[in-house]
């Protein structure tokens, strides 16, 4: 088998509103076999992967798959069921999958549900070979298959504590964006964004991490406010270590200043060579080592966040306990199948490992690894109880004494962190610290929140939930306003307008365009950015208040959105266009992929659709929020139906934009005062006018700031490049503009033919990717259009050779009424611009429908100063 593409959907797709994988898979020969006609091939598959047994497929039930793999069921079906299976072994459940014959024999649509990309990505190859291992009997082991998923998972998966905080997020509706490989993530959107990298968040002070990283410095301001910590004394060498374990008083415990985790503590030391054991450790860790006064006591976890006590565990250190029949190695073997421990932090608990640590803390039982302990003896196998050396925990949140409470709260401020780990040692945390002579022996910043997630015994406490309330307080915002514009014409300039009018109105606005990427009217990013890249740049830019995002189908079909839901979703329109490309046959189907921009709108959003559009008037049973129409005619039937049951939308009666609510009309302004329809003429700007309007309404913008923006949008160059820029040189003029298919040339043709010019020329050029007939109808567009043309070609000729597009607009044109010796062919697009401003006279219009806009028009710049330079000679 051979994969032949790999898409991954990192957010809603048009096969799912959660992430997803597709793999374009050729399972070449296997056409020929299904699973019924490859000996034993489904129990073989069952008896290695067991659980698949519980997927219910088509049939509904548990055996479902069974089912259908007797029955006879092809490898791409197989694949998915498979790579869903394994990465829930490993510990990623997932459930959605589909797999759907594409456009030719033998090759499928793989699509199957992922929650780690690269574990999900590997899950579909590993897939793959078991089963052509079943099917051909190419080596495979099984075994080797789900360790290597469960390392690269290890590598990728967020930590216990950042889960914990995505899952509370995702109850809130809180969006959230990965930053990096591992912990760092940005919760909320834009100018309400904050971070998280663990439990470290955007709001904890560096000092503050640096001061409870600095134990010895830490434990005197601790001191010096009155709260008891241990006597201790930092050295750097053995014979200091022993000289003031000896002052102190032992037994004593040695630990490096910097460490955490418990790495390189070493508790109850009580002689010197012990001392000087115990110092090398610490040392590996630090140049410095704190010597301090064992506390006699139980460990416990105060953790404290936002200046409350959020939860308590009481850690025990790693142990297992006897049963007088197995060995000690037996029984840490035995507790380290526990379903509940992993590697790192993957499980509740972790596996205990044996170190050096451990083998001495066994040798002080009079122990062995080899030895059988007594039935109910508990054996230590660590000096400190961290999780991440196979500690468990208790909660004792209930039990703690209120004064030992505000302690730890004290302890926190001193330290000055948002969130804090205070370790705790005292013989009962029911009872103040005064009574039982415990003391506070560290502030931890970042503290683990695993032990009070999933303790092992007690009440699992909502910490995430905590954090979350810090850094979003209730009713406080997370999400900055979302529109997201697609269509085939007009979601450029429809989405620039209502980014201009948000400007007017006081708003910071991100905006994705296909010429670049804005950030408060500043191009940002040059290029055609309209998928989900560019959209999740926005939302991760501090100082967006607005987001404005155009949203094209080319970033839809590869990746899906960058966002998960938007509150304004408009469709402009769908008309013959990129047909014919990745499986895109009709305008149903070109249709089905944009209406994914008003699926996703929130529920107390809003759907704007064209009531004009036959192939949009179905998709409003589709779309999120509340459906609006736009029409240019207020005698729509949809329209006026829409209007008449109290609906929302925007028309044009006589020269008047106007909204409208139910029997509520608000008018907006004169068509005739909107620059950009240059009075009107240019219909196809009147309705990117009426939809930014209505947006820019719905998004509670007021009436006069709408007027003052759109009264100010001009279809100049630096406002709006290459959407009808019009520029005078000498005593002709040019229309730039990047019409590339055959509704904008239809606009473009309708346009011009209004103005009162001498001659129309054209420079033209259509895309290579589109049908023989879309380029042919161009051709024939123009034909009608102009009376000179001058046909060119795109830089990127999409996979065609050099001149065919051109011959297929020059044989439209021919027959759209042009004769033979007004059409020339010229491919480069900088000779053929040239040409036609070289040839112009006065009263002229050359219309160039650029591929490179920027390069174009300053090669339109440079001709006229060219010209008013050598006219002033």
């Amino acid at each position: 088998m051979k994969i032949l593409e790999t898409h991954v959907y990192s957010g809603p797709n048009m096969y799912s509103l959660s992430p997803v994988i597709r793999m374009v898979l050729d399972i070449e020969d296997m056409e020929e076999r299904p699973s019924n006609l490859i000996e034993n091939f489904t129990d073989r598959l069952i008896e290695m992967i067991p659980t698949l047994y519980e997927h219910r497929c088509s049939e509904g039930v548990p055996g479902g798959f069974l089912t259908r793999l007797r029955e006879g069921t092809w490898a791409g079906h197989i694949v998915e069921h498979v790579a869903l299976e394994l990465q829930t072994v490993v510990g990623n459940a997932v459930g959605f999958g589909k797999a759907r014959s594409a456009d030719r024999k033998g090759v499928y649509n793989v699509v199957y549900s992922y929650l780690e990309e690269k574990v999900g990505v590997e899950a579909g190859h590993a897939a793959i070979r078991i089963v052509e291992h079943l099917a051909y009997g190419t080596p495979l082991d099984y075994k080797q298959e789900l360790a290597s998923l469960s390392r690269i998972l290890d590598r990728v998966a967020y930590g216990p504590s950042t889960q914990a905080i995505i899952n509370k997020a995702k109850e809130r509706d809180i969006p959230f964006i990965r930053l990096s490989d591992r912990n760092l993530v940005q919760l909320g959107y834009g100018k309400h964004q904050k971070r998280i990298e663990a439990t470290v968040t955007s709001m904890t002070s560096v000092i503050a991490t640096d001061l409870a990283c600095d134990k010895e410095m830490s434990k005197k301001m601790l001191a010096d406010a009155g709260i008891p910590v241990p006597e201790g004394r930092l050295c750097d060498n053995r014979e200091e270590a022993f000289k003031t374990a000896t002052d102190v008083g032992f037994p004593v415990v040695l630990k490096p200043v910097g460490s955490n985790h418990g790495k390189g503590v070493t508790i109850n030391v009580s002689t010197r060579d012990e001392v000087e054991r115990a110092f090398d450790r610490a040392f590996k860790h630090s140049d410095d080592v704190i010597i301090e006064r064992f506390v006699e006591g139980r460990d416990h976890r105060v953790l404290v966040i936002n200046d409350e006590v959020a939860a308590v565990s009481e850690r025990v250190p790693a142990h297992v306990v006897g049963n007088g029949q197995h060995t000690l190695q037996e029984l840490i073997d035995s507790e380290n199948r526990n379903p509940l421990r992993g590697e790192g932090h993957e499980k509740p608990l972790t596996k205990i490992y044996i170190d050096e640590e451990s083998e001495r803390l066994i040798a002080e039982q009079w122990l062995s690894l080899d030895a059988i302990p007594r039935a109910g003896q508990t054996v230590s196998l660590k000096y400190t109880a961290n999780i991440s050396t196979g500690g468990t925990a208790v909660d004792r949140t209930d039990d703690i004494h209120y004064e030992n409470i505000e302690t730890a709260r004290r302890a926190a401020r001193i330290i000055g962190l948002d969130i804090a780990g205070v370790d705790m040692l005292t013989t009962d945390i029911a009872k103040p610290l005064e009574e039982t002579g415990g003391a506070i022996c560290e502030v931890n910043a970042g503290p683990g929140f695993r032990m009070h997630v999933h303790p092992a015994e007690g009440k699992p406490r909502d910490v995430a939930g905590a954090v979350l309330n810090m850094l979003f307080p209730p009713g406080a915002p997370s999400r900055v306003p979302i529109v997201a514009i697609t269509g085939t014409n007009g979601k450029t300039t429809t989405s620039r307008m209502l980014a201009h009018v948000l400007k007017m109105a006081g708003r910071k606005v991100g905006l994705t365009t296909t010429d670049g990427l804005y950030i408060d009217g500043k191009r940002i990013l040059e290029g055609d950015l309209t998928g989900p890249w560019s959209a999740r740049m926005v939302l991760k830019d501090p100082t967006v208040d607005f987001a404005v995002l155009e949203t094209a189908r080319g970033g839809m079909l590869r990746a899906g959105l960058g966002f998960d839901t938007c509150d304004i979703g408009v469709i402009t329109n769908v008309s013959e266009d990129h047909l014919g490309v990745r499986g895109i046959e009709t305008l149903e189907d070109l249709a089905y992929v944009k209406s994914l921009v008003v699926e996703v709108v929130r529920r107390d959003g809003y759907s704007i659709l064209n009531a004009e559009d036959s192939c949009l008037v179905p998709l409003a049973e589709r779309a999120g929020g509340q459906v609006c129409y736009f029409s240019l005619d207020p005698d729509n039937d949809v329209f006026k139906q829409h209007i008449g049951k109290g609906g929302i939308g925007v028309t044009r009666r006589d020269s008047s934009l106007v909204i409208e609510r139910g029997p509520q009309d608000l008018p907006v302004l004169n068509v005739d005062s909107i620059p950009a329809t240059f009075k009107g003429r240019a219909v196809f700007n009147v309705a990117n006018a009426m939809v930014a309007a209505l947006a820019a309404h719905l998004s509670g913008v007021s009436a006069s700031d709408i007027r003052t923006g759109l009264e100010t949008f001009d279809t100049g160059y630096y406002l709006s490049p290459g959407r009808l820029n019009i520029e005078q040189i000498g005593d002709f003029h040019v229309l730039l503009d990047y019409a590339h298919n055959v509704a904008a040339y239809r606009n473009i043709a309708g346009f011009i033919q209004q103005l009162n010019v001498e001659r129309r020329i054209g420079v033209i050029a259509g895309p290579g990717d589109r049908r023989d007939v879309d380029l042919e109808t161009i051709g024939q567009i123009a034909g009608g259009a102009f009376v000179k043309l001058i046909i060119k070609e795109d830089d990127d000729r999409r996979g065609r050779a050099a001149g065919c597009t051109a011959e297929l607009i020059r044989r439209g044109a021919l027959a759209g009424g042009l004769a033979a010796d007004a059409v020339e062919i010229i491919l480069d697009e900088p000779d053929a611009v040239d040409q036609a401003l070289r040839h112009a006279r006065k009263g002229d219009l050359v219309v160039i429908t650029a591929d490179n806009i920027k390069r174009t028009f300053e090669q339109i710049v440079k001709f006229r100063e060219d010209r008013s330079a050598a006219a002033s000679v």
